[in-house]
């Protein structure tokens, strides 16, 4: 015969079923969330970097490195072969206008000068010989033609009285002939004479001008000579920084050779270089972004220079503050130049998440949900990029590099 269950039995029973229930309740829970985790893999949010769409100006550029360099720079030339005698300043030093830099030995030119200077002293001393030369000679000349004179008019006269005698028949003809020569005679030397007064005088100014113009031309020499030794004190060509000097007191120096560098303070402008493929892009005028430690330095391209090596193309940027204390010589920045520009676009701070232009997939927020869609993206400046459809302004976009879920189609977020 059956007897009733008792009362505590019944109750350990429904515990148990309860115990049951609640236990697959929490094994189906966990399994949910363990094929949740699988199927659906979570990022923190700390981990990402977000950007919201919202309209502004675009522009877009290219990318380029550039170095900063004094606009104004000029090498100091040895200006001859010579060996460096003595440095005054050092390299980094400010100097002044005219400021001493170094010396250079300067005993080869001194005896150039000195010898020079003898040599025109020479000409002086041969045109004062000339000239007095020719004094003596013209005096000669003088008292020779004087004496010439008297002879002529006495032969003249001698001649007179002959033709009255002819006249008479007191003297005979070859008398009247013979008196006839002496007055030509002496006329002709008279007349040789007065012309060698003149040939003398040419001959002697013609040695005068040759001697003058040998002495021009030492004296040219030697102006030459005092300003190469004038220039063995190398000096600061303007006020500005000694950017490089030669410090190996007693080197050879070779004619030309470079001895200092100074380099103009607080005007500057970039040497950018940037790849040959944007070469075709690039133009004078362009506006340029020059970028260093945070600060952005406004610019414009000045000139493309025409060739390309090592595959890159070189230009010069010209900064509409060259004397921005931020800027140092020889400082590394990057430049930004602005090839074309956009107002009233879609933009997105730019990331990792973006390649370039063209259709491309991104990871947009929604809740706590990233799901990817497929954006087109336009320009870009590097530091924003242009959304021309796919997005809207408002709407998160995940910028940070995401291309370990590509193969997904959404990402859960995490706090």
């Amino acid at each position: 015969m059956d007897q009733p269950i008792s009362v505590r039995t019944i109750t350990r029973r429904q515990r148990l079923r309860i115990a049951l229930v609640v236990g697959a309740i929490v094994v189906l829970a966990t399994s949910a969330w363990a094929v949740n985790r699988i199927v659906s893999p979570s990022v923190a949010r700390d981990d990402i970097r977000i950007a919201e769409v919202h309209r502004g100006t675009i522009a877009n550029t290219i990318n380029a490195s550039g170095v900063v360099v004094p606009v104004h720079e000029e090498q100091v030339p040895s200006p001859i072969q010579t060996r460096l005698a003595r440095v005054h300043v050092k390299a980094g030093q400010e100097v002044a206008a005219g400021a001493l830099l170094l010396e250079l030995d300067d005993r080869t030119i001194r005896l150039a000068i000195d010898n020079l200077d003898e040599q025109v002293a020479q000409q002086e001393i041969r045109v004062q010989s000339l000239t007095l030369e020719m004094r003596q000679k013209q005096k000669q000349l003088a008292s020779q033609i004087e004496l010439l004179r008297l002879d002529l008019a006495s032969a003249e006269v001698r001649l007179g009285r002959f033709q009255r005698l002819e006249k008479i028949g007191a003297s005979s003809a070859s008398d009247l002939n013979a008196a006839e020569l002496v007055v030509e005679r002496t006329k002709i030397e008279l007349r040789q004479h007065r012309e060698s007064v003149a040939d003398t005088r040419l001959a002697t100014e013609t040695s005068i001008r040759g001697a003058q113009l040998q002495k021009a031309i030492l004296q040219k020499e030697l102006e030459q000579q005092k300003i190469l030794l004038a220039q063995t004190q190398v000096r600061a060509p303007f006020a500005g920084m000694l950017s490089w000097v030669l410090t190996d007191t007693g080197a050879s120096v070779q004619a030309g050779q470079m001895v200092a560098k100074v380099s103009e303070l607080h005007n500057y402008r970039v040497e950018a270089t940037a790849s040959d493929f944007y070469a075709r892009y690039l133009e004078p005028g362009q506006r340029v972004r020059i970028g260093y430690s945070g600060q952005v330095l406004p610019g414009r391209v000045q000139t493309v220079l025409p060739e390309i090596k090592d595959g890159t193309v070189t230009l010069l940027v010209v900064l509409d503050q060259p004397n921005h204390p931020l800027l140092r010589n020889r400082l590394r920045v990057d430049a930004n130049i602005i090839t074309d520009q956009k107002a009233d676009a879609l933009i997105a701070d730019s990331g990792p998440a973006f390649n370039g232009r063209g259709r491309q997939d991104v990871y947009v927020l929604d809740g706590n949900v990233a799901r990817k869609r497929q954006l087109d993206v336009g320009l870009g400046d590097g530091n924003a990029v242009e959304i021309i459809s796919g997005a809207k302004a408002g709407e998160r976009l995940i910028v940070s590099d995401t291309s370990r879920f590509k193969h997904l189609d959404s990402i859960r977020i995490s706090n």
